[in-house]
């Protein structure tokens, strides 16, 4: 089994384009062990978000979205909206750590995503932390505190650091062992890489 460290966040279009195509398709097609690792894509934003229009400056959004939108219908993913916010992260990251715990791990991304990017739900807000939890059979007020946990949240800067210190620096990441892969590549790009790295087919 070849180990495959992925590396996304929940408010990266190119993330959720990945983890709703490639990334099953790998995992599908190759004996891989996933390990994933929450990245904040930017760390500085506020408590309560900020505008896009803040962090693209003079870009029109609505044709940002287009672009967006088109990117993800060449990788099959359809049917969603790209907000108009950026949300901080760290909080539903967090979440995740603790998804991890009791093993939904998985079904707790898959939720998320689906939640900010088809739902519009605000991934700061308790009340659809909540929901996300619930949705996977995680029990909603140990996962809010968990959200807050100065001892998860550090476990999720720890992720953080160790990951730049081992040079991942954009998202999507892929690295299968000592072989890496950045961006929202094509299928074949990253079975060739699964490949190389010794990954055996299903």
């Amino acid at each position: 089994m070849t180990l495959l460290r992925l590396y996304t966040d929940f408010v990266c279009p190119f993330c959720f384009i990945a983890e709703e195509s490639t990334v099953p398709r790998l995992v599908a097609e190759f004996e891989l062990e996933l390990e994933w690792h929450g990245f904040e894509l930017h760390p500085g934003t506020p408590r309560g978000g900020m505008p896009l229009t803040q962090l693209f400056r003079g870009a029109h959004l609505p044709t940002l979205h287009e672009r967006t939108k088109a990117f993800g219908e060449s990788f099959g993913v359809r049917d969603f909206q790209p907000p108009d916010r950026l949300h901080n992260t760290r909080r539903a990251l967090a979440m995740a750590e603790h998804a991890r715990e009791h093993g939904v791990l998985d079904a707790f991304r898959k939720a998320a995503f689906d939640a900010h990017w088809r739902r519009g739900k605000d991934l700061e807000a308790d009340a659809d932390l909540r929901d996300i939890a619930a949705s996977v059979g995680l029990e909603p007020d140990a996962a809010l505190a968990a959200a807050d946990d100065p001892a998860v949240l550090g476990r999720v800067d720890a992720r953080q650091a160790q990951a730049r210190r081992q040079g991942v620096s954009g998202i999507p990441t892929f690295d299968f062992e000592a072989l890496r892969v950045s961006g929202c590549q094509p299928f074949e790009v990253l079975a060739d890489a699964a490949r190389r790295a010794g990954a055996k087919p299903r």
